[in-house]
């Protein structure tokens, strides 16, 4: 019977080791180290240059090469942080081929479990790397190494920049923190009108226990992608109901026509529109998550993942009847976010 263990060749083994020429001739190793470090300190000069150029050359600036037409900001930037990573690579493939330890080794298999000898013996095998390698005795080449990858992170930070504008105070108090409603004033207010018929609201026809959907009347100024962004953020519903039946804070006493409210669409959640109105209760529940707002008692949260009241828009009537309002919402409206200042925004037990 033929042995299982048999194998159907002869080990060949391995064949006598031939040096590189590289390690056996000192001249050539030095060749060798310089153009690692040229290689990764160039790459270092792209990445500064990359840097200097996001910022030194401006957006619009068009360049066109017979069919090739760009953005010259788009062309130096992509170009020079290009040339960066390339020629880390460049030094990295040199370091391998011409000065690491070249000498074959086998490791014969084993069980899936390593023994203590293995592992030591791994560890051994690591460091042995890290030996022919040259790591130890080549600080510069490793030093512009380090230099290099350092540099070419900076161009990665940079563009952070192009995920949108800084959240400054100043930005945010005139963008996501502001609605249109911020164009009113007591002396020229805006009109809340149906958001479907665009027609003034009329105190006098809002029922008790009813929703309107709703939006200011300046709205229809805006056109194209003005008109989404103001729209998610002035979209409101106002609902009547009895005064006797609800609470209003004494802080909020003027901010309603008789039971009539106004309140941001926008649940503070993650931003999705509310229109499931629950007469009885007075509750508004979101759709997305189920949170839940009692607006009845300041639109305060009663269920769901919401941790912030939904805000309230004071409003007021014209000489003609019409619901209005003459100020924007005192606390930003929709979700929250993390440069967002909470200590304004109204909470149970505020006159």
């Amino acid at each position: 019977m033929t042995n299982q263990l048999e194998r159907p060749v002869d080990d060949p083994g391995l064949e006598p080791h031939i040096p590189s020429w590289v390690s056996t001739n000192p001249h050539a190793d030095k060749h060798a180290q310089g153009r690692v470090v040229v290689a990764f300190a160039v790459s270092s000069l792209c990445a500064l240059a990359s840097v200097v150029t996001y910022f030194a050359i401006p957006h619009g600036i068009q360049i066109e090469i017979g069919a090739f037409r760009s953005d010259l900001h788009n062309v130096v930037f992509g170009t020079t942080m290009g040339l960066a990573i390339f020629l880390i690579g460049v030094g990295a493939v040199t370091w391998g081929l011409n000065l690491m330890d070249d000498t074959d080794s086998v490791q014969q298999r084993h069980i899936p479990t390593s023994s203590d000898e293995a592992r030591t013996e791994a560890l051994v095998t690591v460091s042995e790397g890290i030996r022919a390698s040259g790591v130890g005795r080549r600080k510069f080449m490793m030093a512009s190494l380090g230099g290099a990858l350092g540099l070419f992170a900076l161009p990665l930070v940079v563009t952070l920049a192009d995920m949108g504008p800084w959240p400054t105070a100043r930005k945010r108090a005139n963008t996501i923190e502001r609605t249109i409603f911020a164009e009113a004033t007591p002396q020229k207010p805006i009109r809340l009108v149906n958001d479907i018929s665009w027609k003034p609201i009329k105190a006098a026809d809002v029922e008790i226990g009813q929703l309107i959907n709703a939006q200011p009347e300046n709205l229809k100024n805006y056109e194209g992608v003005e008109y989404q962004q103001e729209k998610a953020k002035s979209s409101i519903i106002i609902v009547r109901m009895d005064p006797a039946s609800i609470n209003i804070p004494a802080s909020r006493k003027d901010w309603q026509v008789s039971g009539i409210l106004c309140y941001s669409k926008i649940c503070t959640h993650v931003g999705c529109p509310i229109t499931l109105w629950e007469q009885q209760t007075h509750h508004l529940l979101c759709p997305c998550h189920q949170s839940t707002f009692d607006l009845g008692n300041a639109g305060h949260v009663v269920f769901g993942p919401a941790a912030r009241s939904l805000p309230q828009l004071k409003i007021g009537v014209d000489s003609q009847g019409y619901l209005i309002a003459t100020q924007d919402f005192t606390v930003p409206v929709g979700p929250s976010f993390f440069e967002r200042d909470s200590r304004n925004d109204y909470k149970e037990g505020d006159a």
